[in-house]
């Protein structure tokens, strides 16, 4: 089930999110779990195969920044933070738009965004709609910087795993911009602070 990170791999975890199924990808920090985000299918099967409470949001995953606009509403001042940060191990809480269905979200009005350093992660992205951005664990577990680490819970729940060898580890910063709050303290998180200082109306 494990595929080196080549064009053939990623073209098929492509086409396993666009039959609703869940794949394993790298990330700049650990592995993710991915389905089509706006899919609401989906994303119950991502809760069900971390075993995760439906209350916990996921965030979800993008191409770029540029994307970003296309499901969720910008101010000037999220924008340009994202210009800034990502790609980077940073996760932006932002006001929803409508194509984000509420079962991502724990039935919230606020997500989290990603745009993923991370070329594999990058270029499946660029063959998907957003994708769920949850690390590839079982909820409460550890994350996996190789797919050597991975549950095998979790890998009997996903059509296709891409190894993109150990990735960096930590975890990403969350962030909500408007409000000025970090909500998770993660990599970049001194860079991030000081950038809020600085521009906090």
């Amino acid at each position: 089930m494990s595929e080196n990170a080549d064009s053939t791999s990623i073209e098929r975890a492509a086409d396993a999110i666009a039959r609703g199924d869940l794949v394993v990808y790298p990330t700049e920090t650990v592995y993710g779990l991915g389905a089509n985000a706006l899919d609401a299918t989906a994303v119950e099967r991502v809760f069900t195969a971390k075993q995760r409470d439906r209350t916990k949001p996921l965030s979800m995953a993008v191409e770029s920044v540029s994307a970003v606009g296309q499901y969720a509403p910008l101010t000037d001042r999220e924008r340009a933070f994202m210009q800034e940060f990502l790609p980077g191990p940073v996760t932006v809480v932002v006001s929803t738009g409508k194509e984000i269905p509420p079962e991502l979200v724990g039935g919230r009005k606020r997500v989290g965004i990603r745009v993923p350093d991370n070329e594999i992660a990058l270029e499946l992205l660029a063959r998907t709609p957003p994708l769920t951005a949850t690390s590839a664990n079982l909820s409460g577990g550890k994350s996996a910087r190789t797919v050597a680490e991975l549950d095998d819970t979790l890998v009997d729940e996903v059509s296709t795993v891409i190894d993109g060898g150990q990735t960096p580890g930590g975890g990403s910063t969350v962030v909500d911009i408007e409000n000025a709050e970090i909500h998770r303290r993660g990599l970049l998180v001194d860079e991030i602070s000081t950038w809020l200082a600085k521009t906090h109306a």
